[in-house]
């Protein structure tokens, strides 16, 4: 008894230092100012609208949240008017993929919500999971990510992935309009280095996967046969309740993006083949090796969401700057590319791993391209998002210079037309202890 009340008194101390580490960070996220919505004009700025070239000495009015002209002199009443005489203008960079809001502190299990217990829960909703008073987020949009792709990770079917906006009280004002099904397609590579399963473990782990993919499909074709059935005639149902089923049903007709990670030459082969033997609507994401074989992707014409670029190569006798080219090979052999970070608390960097993609042979247009018009593409949403243009939502930010130059500063942020402060914990921290009292 005595060795269970210690145990007892360890685990609520545990769960009190939690509850603090939560409290203290929302005391902290509410520490960054209020954003400000109305009307506001940014005169005589660069402004790379991404779709249509670049401008010089232009305006950009924002009004209802969108983006309601775009010209020289224009002169609107009643607007605030901010000078950008000197600086540039570019819409929101989009992040395709993190767990950006879903994990607070990485060893507390508690404060983490991208994993769920099962293989097939394609049901389970990352928008759920999504915090938005995480301290990740404002550090993240000072950067100029306006948009990013929360995924879970996990089993085969680990839930469904969500586009959201980084601005909001709840999830639901954060979502940007996307929702895409993740597949983990099995995989004949280790996991990494320190995966020390044989040749023989491997393959037969894949092989099981592989039986469990088709097993799972097998039963979907079934369901959503009966599910026609049912409505064509006009019954009621009696498939009995499977909301994993139901989650995959729109995948299986094509009406929703199923996002399928893989990574390895060979893995990429067999899931294009997968893909194309099932008529799936699918982007590749992942797809580390994919510049082994680019020509075979781009022949599929499937989009690739590939990152983080700033990484090592997963084999040890390739260039060490695999990586940092991958975007590039692709990009040039024909494949529609978006980058993503794969992180949570450094998604900040997604500027740099574009720059980094830039310098090895994509150049910067083409990525800047890769984080904003291409991922809006992929995900459906380039009417609204993505560019700068007459009457898409206002997601944009106005820079010092070059956003992948880490010298470069952003000076205003919009979301939805929302005036977002250039602040975060890591500004607060700074100004704090630049001007602390006392002193030294």
């Amino acid at each position: 008894m005595k060795d269970y009340s210690k145990s007892q008194q360890m685990k609520n101390t545990l769960y009190y230092i939690v509850l603090n580490l939560i409290f203290c960070t929302g005391i902290m996220a509410q520490q960054v100012a209020k954003s400000t919505y109305s009307d506001v004009l940014l005169k005589n700025a660069t402004v790379h609208t991404i779709t249509d070239g670049t401008l010089n000495s232009t305006d950009v009015l924002i009004a209802d949240g969108v983006i309601k002209d775009i010209g020289t002199n224009l002169n609107p009443s009643d607007v605030e008017v901010i000078d950008c005489a000197g600086k540039h203008i570019y819409p929101g960079f989009f992040d395709s993929g993190t767990q950006l809001g879903m994990s607070e502190v990485g060893a507390v299990s508690l404060t983490n919500d991208y994993n769920e217990i099962g293989d097939l829960i394609p049901h389970m909703q990352a928008l759920t999971a999504v915090n938005p008073n995480s301290v990740a987020i404002p550090v993240t949009r000072v950067n100029g990510v306006t948009n990013v792709i929360a995924k879970p990770t996990g089993g085969l079917f680990p839930g469904t992935a969500s586009l959201i906006n980084l601005h909001g009280y709840t999830p639901d004002q954060m979502y940007a309009g996307f929702k895409g099904v993740i597949l983990n397609f099995p995989s004949g590579a280790k996991r990494g280095r320190w995966d020390r399963r044989s040749e023989e473990d491997i393959k037969k782990a894949q092989e099981k996967a592989t039986k469990k993919l088709d097993e799972v499909w097998s039963k979907l074709k079934l369901y959503a046969q009966i599910d026609s059935t049912e409505k064509s005639k006009n019954i009621s149902s009696h498939n009995k309740y499977q909301p994993e089923f139901a989650s995959l049903l729109p995948v299986y007709r094509g009406e929703t993006l199923l996002m399928v990670e893989v990574n390895k030459d060979k893995d990429i082969e067999s899931a294009l083949d997968w893909i194309k033997k099932n008529n799936v609507n699918a982007v590749l994401t992942g797809v580390s090796e994919g510049w082994r074989v680019a020509d075979k992707i781009a022949e599929s014409g499937i989009p690739v969401i590939t990152g983080p670029v700033l990484s090592i190569p997963g084999r040890a006798y390739v260039r060490y700057d695999v990586n940092y080219a991958n975007a590039s090979v692709m990009q040039k052999a024909g494949v529609l590319v978006a980058l993503r970070t794969n992180d949570t608390e450094n998604v900040r960097n997604l500027p740099f791993n574009a720059g980094f993609a830039a310098t090895y042979g994509m150049g910067i247009e083409e990525a800047l391209k890769s984080i904003t018009i291409n991922p809006a593409k992929i995900f459906g949403v380039d009417k609204e998002y993505g560019s700068i243009e007459k009457g898409k939502i206002a997601n944009l930010f106005v820079s010092s210079g070059d956003p992948f130059e880490m010298k470069t500063e952003i000076s205003h942020l919009f979301i939805k037309g929302w005036n977002i402060p250039i602040e975060s914990r890591h500004t607060l921290l700074y100004d704090e202890f630049l001007s602390r009292s006392p002193g030294k």
